[in-house]
């Protein structure tokens, strides 16, 4: 499943944030994803921040993890590979700026 905010007023965030639990499969080949294709990113481990859950509850409007929020302001929960692998070329965020 996947939700995309269109990108919000204001500054472009530093960095690609992925709000996940290692429990969670969807997660681990969330950062798998971003592994293999050489963008950068900041795991937020729910279960060692569970204060940081309300963030991500808060950024998607809903319970389901991963929540990922890319630099753009845009966001994506649950996202298929295909997906990441789309927003993250769009915004060159690969190894070769892809």
């Amino acid at each position: 499943m996947n939700e995309q905010s269109p990108a919000a007023p204001g500054p472009v965030a530093p960095e690609t944030l992925i709000f996940g639990a290692d429990w969670c499969g969807d997660c681990r080949r969330a950062k798998l994803v971003f592994d293999r294709s050489g963008a950068p990113y900041r795991y937020i481990d729910l279960v060692r921040e569970p204060e940081a859950a309300e963030v991500a509850r808060d950024i998607s409007g809903r319970t389901n993890i991963p929540v990922i929020v890319y630099p753009d302001r845009s966001h994506q929960v649950e996202p298929s590979n295909a997906d990441m692998l789309r927003k993250i070329a769009e915004l060159g965020l690969g190894r070769d700026g892809s």
